[in-house]
């Protein structure tokens, strides 16, 4: 395959069951053979986006110090502020040429999740940054749910079986500044080739190509989003709980060609995570002759702790 399938989840949505049944075999092949799709017919309007973009621009152009303050330190990065090149791809020695900021789960009556995650950071100088990142993050996990459970039926799974596990899940909204590229860099590029670690990531049309999906035969494909198009890929907790039925996808994102170094790349990925004692088990219906268990069990909170380490983030 050398280009993103498109697919629209108002299929899915939709009380025709031939248009849900095609929409669940469409994406379910797309993530059999290159693991990415574009969706279309999502919950997140086109204000909503323009609001977001002018907020993380905003909050990037702020000065080192400022942002700094709201780099917390003992979490990993997993809310807040992570400073230029402090993330580097897993067995990678160069840090990425990005900062970014994190936005996590808004807990609702649940105690013991709300204590096991960091709280989401405030941004005082900037009044709206914090309520346009909620309204973002809650409209694309509402859009996940509904991706996840096209995934479910195509797995053979009862439709809402992921449910219970993203309700309050540890998911994550990163609204990322690759900036300009000043001098030439030593062997480091905007993000490194890497999988997610998370069950599938919706990643919002960026703002400036250089994304790139590796299809199975090696080939480097451009991937690019229309504006009221999500890209949206399989990562490493869902590959592994489908015994890589449903595959994850390495992907990068490329310096831009050097007429171009003067400009900046924004991006804004959301990475659907579950709660940390969802078990990462081998589903049994993944299993056969043809495609033997994979895979160890863990849980995903262990999983997600082990990839942070070697990210990087965690010691």
């Amino acid at each position: 395959m050398n280009k993103i399938p498109s697919v629209n989840l108002e299929d899915f949505l939709s009380e025709d069951e031939t248009r849900k049944q095609r929409f669940i075999n469409e994406i379910g092949n797309a993530y059999e053979t290159i693991g990415f799709v574009a969706l279309k017919g999502h919950f997140l309007g086109k204000q909503l986006v323009d609001d977001l973009y002018d907020e993380i621009k905003k909050f990037f152009d702020l000065p080192v110090d400022t942002k700094q303050k709201y780099e917390i330190p003992g979490i990993g990065g997993q809310r807040g502020y992570v400073s230029f090149g402090k993330e580097s791809a897993k067995g990678k020695k160069e840090g990425d040429l990005k900062e970014f900021w994190h936005f996590g789960q808004y807990v609702e009556n649940n105690p013991k999740l709300e204590a096991e995650y960091p709280k989401n950071v405030e941004v005082k100088e900037l009044s709206k940054f914090n309520e346009v990142g909620k309204k973002t993050y809650k409209m694309l996990e509402k859009t996940a749910k509904y991706v996840l459970r096209s995934l479910a039926l195509y797995l053979d799974l009862e439709e809402t079986y992921f449910d219970e596990y993203i309700k309050n899940g540890n998911s994550i909204l990163r609204p990322i500044h690759y900036p300009p590229i000043n001098k030439e860099p030593k062997g480091a590029v905007r993000a490194a080739a890497h999988g997610d670690i998370n069950l599938i990531t919706l990643l919002m049309g960026a703002h400036g190509k250089g994304l790139q999906v590796q299809n199975h035969e090696g080939q480097w494909i451009d991937a690019i989003a229309q504006q009221d198009e999500l890209m949206i890929n399989v990562g490493d907790m869902l590959s592994r709980h489908s015994n890589n039925k449903l595959k994850s996808t390495i992907h990068r994102v490329v310096n831009p060609p050097k007429e171009l170094w003067g400009t900046s790349r924004y991006s804004i990925p959301f990475f659907m995570h579950p709660i940390s004692d969802m078990k990462l088990n081998v589903l049994e219906n993944c299993i056969s002759e043809n495609n033997p268990k994979q895979f160890e069990d863990i849980t995903a909170g262990d999983f997600l702790n082990e990839r942070l380490r070697e990210l990087g983030l965690i010691k």
